[in-house]
């Protein structure tokens, strides 16, 4: 269910519990790198490796060395004593300049030789993390490796799957090098999650089953609210009740056939017979909807996800009950006080310094999505393709977590299997060009089968 992402500490670590030397898990590493660029670059005959002055480029000098015997034509570049000597025409590079251990800001001179191998144009083999990545973070400061394939070792390190390291990473494979598996504070799941789901059994009755209360679908944005409420049933949710403004429930009616549909006015009283709340999808920001906002979080103790115009103005913030807020980085950005590119750059701090102002589980939306929840590691939700960058998958992912909520799952579980549900929503439907919120629909009950 939940697999080990490895910041550079925590390898450190694991590379010191190894009883044997260190070169022989330099030769390990070597060989496999060699092994994997044979693998994947299986006609290429010229090779130029740029070396560090650490560890990583010692790897990279043993896959040299395994290439040449293996009839390669093989250029070495020894970054220290030659940085700006000549890359050759190789048909493959391996980049071992910078290792696990690497954060901030390349030199001048390093920045310059991965700017020239990036220019190459030629396939690029990043040795455990692309050079310019922060292993630990993600997070790029300067130059960096953009990478087709990066063979990483003994475990994923956090910074290959938290974007913007994600997005330069390449296809990763992971080398077994011998090393111990470890706890690891940060962890990646798995599509195994969704069997912690409870399924509709045969003693459940319709409210047993996941009775969530969607409020928002103000006049113009009744999609939202549609989309939430058709997820929460697709996510085997057995009653979903929308409260909207008065004048946008004609509109939801002709939409929405298996869902009660009541005037926002009666919200308190839909309560009563909700499992879990899903507030914002198009809610707006106009006639008193954030003092509604705060009203239910604060005079109700039901598990709550709260998303979009939910999220306005939401500080301060407390209430007692299970809480999980889903934002993306425009809207994570307003409730740390920071600018949106800010979050899209450290996507990790960003998420940890929400989670301690507001104490209570945050949903980092993204290329991957980022769980985050007090006195925890976060959890790297990875599963969803590029297709879902269209307006209205976060109305879908809100109504999915409404109803795992209201299923009984712990708001952190629900929120990680809600984000694996949309992602393979987004694998298991056909188009990806071209997709659109209402396309994932579908495609909810086969990932919970």
């Amino acid at each position: 269910m939940f697999e080990p992402l490895y910041t550079a500490e925590e390898m450190r670590a694991a590379e010191e519990r190894f009883p044997g030397p260190n070169d022989e898990l330099m030769e390990r590493a070597g060989q496999a790198t060699a092994r994997h660029a044979l693998d994947y670059f299986a006609s290429a005959q010229v090779f130029t490796v740029v070396c560090g002055a650490g560890n990583n480029g010692g790897d990279g000098r043993i896959a040299a060395k395994v290439l040449a015997e293996a009839g390669r034509k093989v250029r070495i570049v020894e970054a220290k004593k030659e940085p700006e000597a000549e890359l050759g025409k190789p048909e493959v590079v391996v980049d071992a300049l910078f290792g696990t251990g690497f954060a901030g800001e390349p030199r001048p001179d390093a920045a310059s030789l991965i700017a020239r191998m990036n220019a190459l144009g030629a396939p690029i083999i990043a040795v455990d993390v692309p050079s310019g990545v922060d292993a630990s973070t993600g997070e790029v400061a300067g130059a960096a490796i953009d990478a087709d394939l990066t063979v990483t070792f003994h475990g994923e390190k956090l910074g290959l799957e938290v974007a913007p390291g994600r997005f330069l990473s390449g296809h990763i494979e992971v080398a077994d090098i011998g090393l111990e598996p470890s706890e690891t504070k940060h962890r990646l799941v798995s599509r195994a999650v969704l069997g912690r789901v409870p399924l509709r059994a045969p003693r459940d009755n319709k409210y047993s089953a996941g009775s969530v209360l969607v409020v928002g679908g103000s006049p113009g944005m009744t999609g939202a609210v549609c989309l939430a409420a058709g997820a929460a049933f697709r996510a085997d949710a057995g009653y979903v009740t929308v409260c909207a403004p008065k004048e946008s429930l004609p509109v939801i009616e002709t939409r929405l056939l298996e869902a009660v549909k009541r005037d926002i006015d009666e919200a308190f009283e839909a309560v009563e017979r909700a499992g879990s709340l899903a507030i914002g999808p198009g809610l707006g920001r106009g006639e008193g909807r954030q003092a509604l906002v705060r009203r239910l979080l604060e005079e109700t103790d039901l598990p709550a996800v709260v998303d979009a115009d939910g999220l306005f103005e939401l500080e301060p913030f407390e209430r007692n009950g299970p809480t999980v807020l889903t934002p993306h980085s425009g809207e994570l950005a307003r409730l740390i006080d920071e600018q949106s590119d800010w979050v899209d750059a450290h996507r990790l701090e960003a998420l940890e310094r929400a989670v301690d102002r507001y104490r209570c589980v945050v949903l980092l939306k993204g290329a991957e999505m980022l769980v985050g929840a007090p006195g925890e590691g976060v959890l790297v939700c990875s599963t969803g393709r590029p297709s879902l960058a269209t307006a209205g998958s976060g109305d879908v992912l809100t109504g999915i977590i409404g109803s795992f909520l209201a299923k009984g799952l712990e708001p952190r579980l629900a929120a990680a299997a809600g984000a694996t549900a949309l992602g393979q929503a987004s694998v298991e439907t056909p188009q990806q060009a071209g997709l659109v919120a209402s396309d994932l629909l579908a495609a909810l009950p086969r990932t919970l089968a």
